[in-house]
């Protein structure tokens, strides 16, 4: 690789001249992934915006304290598409769609749909977290939101460790992507930050779309809202609301 120009000419680029800090997410997931385990709450890079994540009731409780959420809200839990295929309960459409959207095209995509509530994850909580984080049977779960996602859900699957939140942001304050940009009261309830700067789908000021499998209705209007309409309409001639003005 080369950098810089003196008369014409490019000079050689050397590590040793530089202070090189690349994020290392397999460790940071492990440290954190830790910490959740045993009862901590953290605050974590998503590229859908900054979440909050508890691995514990007690951690999930201190989230509602901060954010000011009411009770009735639930939280999403952290997961990846393996995860999604052993849990939820999908028929061959839905399962397209979702694998359309996220394995095709490579979309972050929050998911409402029926799961089995005999799974070791769901099992794996108390009757106090699995009612803050399921209703009717159903799972909210995010779903390929960027390498430190995919990396920690995978560590929660393999582990058998369920892992729930929402934004780290107080509630109707909008997603932050930023964690300078996070209440004060927010933060402090964390305790471990993993801080990457600011997140790639920041231009969009939203965390990720949020659809209903059972009638491919639209709960929540965010991130790359356009590009999965589009596919939707392309690959399924399934026609979501037009996009809110901006």
């Amino acid at each position: 690789m080369w950098v810089g120009c003196t008369l014409g000419r490019r000079q050689p680029w050397n590590e040793e001249d530089f202070d090189v800090a690349r994020p290392d997410v397999n460790a940071d997931a492990r440290r954190a992934f830790d910490v959740l385990k045993s009862g901590g709450t953290e605050i974590l890079p998503m590229d859908v915006g900054y979440s909050i994540i508890g691995g514990s009731t007690a951690s999930l409780v201190r989230i509602f304290d901060a954010k000011g959420r009411a009770p009735e809200k639930l939280n999403a839990m952290i997961g990846d598409n393996q995860l999604s295929e052993e849990l939820h309960l999908l028929d061959e459409l839905q399962r397209a769609v979702v694998d359309a959207l996220t394995r095709d095209r490579g979309l972050p995509l929050g998911i409402i749909a029926p799961a089995d509530m005999n799974h070791p994850l769901i099992r794996a909580m108390d009757d106090e977290g699995r009612r803050r984080s399921t209703s009717g049977g159903t799972v909210c779960m995010l779903l390929h939101a960027g390498a430190f996602h995919a990396e920690i859900s995978r560590l929660s699957r393999e582990e058998v460790h369920p892992l729930f939140g929402s934004s780290a942001n107080r509630t109707m304050q909008g997603t932050k992507f930023r964690v300078e940009d996070i209440e004060p009261d927010i933060r402090a309830v964390a305790d471990v930050e993993i801080n990457y700067g600011l997140r790639k789908y920041h231009r969009y000021g939203k965390s990720s779309t949020l659809l209903d499998l059972a009638d491919m209705s639209v709960v929540r209007e965010g991130s790359c809202y356009e590009l999965i309409s589009d596919a939707l309409v392309r690959d399924f001639d399934i026609r979501l609301p037009e996009a809110d003005a901006a």
